[in-house]
């Protein structure tokens, strides 16, 4: 009898670890809302200004608090640590706002995130400047690109749409309007296609024109087809598109021409220059041009070859520079993408705002995409694992980058949303002859079948 109660004393504990072994890693959400959260914010709390101090983020008080210090408590004055807000628990972490002290910026903290991670036990700790003299500390209780989960909530606007999850647990968004242009590279099976996949099904439920340039036969971007508003699958019907949309954009700034031609004594807010200043009824369609493996426009076999290759170059050269007001915007893609493809890649490349990497084959290709940007991230995009398809490195000429991760999304879900909302492709008529046919559904036929009778001898 006593040992079967040395044993239900023990095994009661013993399943209580294993439990929450298991519940860490299986499922890590859960782990962080019934332990993580309580242990880190006693930890916080407990040992917020010694952590502070030993990371030397602290500051010698002023000489009317190290008085008052003395006369009311006679002890020793301490540095002061910069002061904290309150603590705002989320599902996946913690955010907690500082007031540095004088002297100090936001840079001095951010270079200590490191030890603040593991003086908390926390999977990562990230800072964001708020305003002048306070920081917000974003603590991420778990690897949250281990296994992505969007949120339910998350704002969307007129091409502004999430795609991916940070690694600081917030929602990278892609804002056209923002970031006009875009650069995505990625090596075969390292979840470039899934990027593009997120971001097309994405775009798919707004009144946007979806246009794909796929030299690999369709492949890529023919299951989108009932959402496209028109679709090239070789180079000819590449050089063909491109120029019709070049004739489009010339055709939209003579419309804000016009605009602008105004009488004298116009209100300033009916001036534009570009065409989300016109009246909504005057207002052309946005256009997004995806371009899958842009370097097939690139490789050349004849001199007749090299001639189209120029022109569509040309093309592409003269959207990025000047499609934005037009709306019209560019999702350029492909494997590798430096001066090596030809005459005008690194001139196009310089107007490709947004830059995202995914797993490369080699270091140059990564200088391609944030070498020119973000130094600093170039050896974090080459070390991305393979067994992690969708991690990615994304940043823009502004200098800021991070990592994030594209849920998975199968090509049937996307293909059956693109189905779902054909209506909402908008009219443009000078898109009409290239969108692609898309057949009907083929109805599956009932087949009979007869029950096998014995054979007779």
């Amino acid at each position: 009898m006593s040992e079967l109660m040395t044993l239900a004393e023990l095994g009661g504990p013993l399943a209580l670890i294993g439990g929450a072994v298991y519940t860490r890693k299986a499922h890590p959400a859960v782990y962080w809302a019934t332990v993580g959260l309580p242990s880190s914010i006693a930890r916080l709390v407990g040992s917020y200004s010694s952590t502070m101090d030993a990371c030397g983020l602290t500051v010698e008080p002023s000489r009317i608090r190290a008085l008052a210090v003395r006369a009311t408590t006679r002890r020793e004055v301490r540095p002061v640590p910069p002061r904290r807000g309150l603590i705002r628990p989320t599902a996946t972490g913690l955010r907690v706002r500082l007031r540095l002290a004088p002297g100090q910026e936001p840079a001095d903290v951010a270079a200590s995130c490191e030890r603040l991670r593991h003086a908390w036990s926390v999977h990562a700790v990230h800072v964001r400047d708020i305003k002048p003299g306070v920081v917000e500390l974003r603590l991420v209780g778990f690897d949250v690109l281990r296994k992505v989960k969007m949120p339910r909530r998350t704002e969307r606007d007129l091409l502004a749409v999430p795609v991916a999850l940070k690694e600081d647990a917030t929602v990278f968004i892609r804002d056209y309007r923002a970031v006009p242009h875009e650069l995505v590279l990625g090596a075969t099976l390292s979840g470039k296609s899934m990027f593009l996949r997120n971001l097309l099904t994405e775009l798919a439920a707004q009144l946007v024109a979806l246009v794909g340039i796929d030299c690999k036969r369709g492949v890529e971007l023919a299951p989108f087809a009932p959402r496209l508003s028109a679709l090239a699958t070789d180079s000819d019907e590449a050089a063909e598109l491109l120029a019709v949309l070049v004739k489009e954009m010339e055709d939209r700034y003579d419309l804000i021409k016009a605009r602008q031609g105004v009488a004298p004594g116009t209100p300033d807010d009916e001036i534009t220059s570009d065409i989300w200043g016109l009246p909504e009824d005057e207002r052309p369609a946005p256009i997004v041009l995806f371009v899958d493996e842009v370097a097939e426009l690139f490789l050349v076999a004849t001199r007749k070859d090299e001639e189209r290759r120029d022109e569509m170059v040309t093309h592409l050269i003269r959207l990025a520079q000047l499609g934005r007001a037009a709306g019209i915007y560019l999702e350029i893609c492909g494997q590798r993408f430096g001066a090596e493809l030809g005459k005008g890649a690194t001139m196009l490349r310089a107007q490709l705002t947004g830059r995202v990497c995914h797993r490369v084959n080699d270091e140059p290709s990564a200088k391609m995409a944030l070498g020119d940007i973000a130094p600093e991230a170039v050896g974090v995009a080459v070390t991305i694992p393979a067994e992690r398809p969708g991690l990615a490195v994304s940043g823009d000429t502004s200098g800021g980058w991070g990592r994030m991760r594209t849920p998975y999304l199968s090509l049937g879900d996307a293909a059956a949303i693109c189905r779902e909302t054909a209506e909402s492709a908008p009219d443009v008529p000078v898109l009409k002859p290239f969108r692609p046919h898309v057949s009907a559904s083929p109805v599956a036929t009932p087949t009979t079948v007869s029950k096998p009778q014995p054979a007779t001898g």
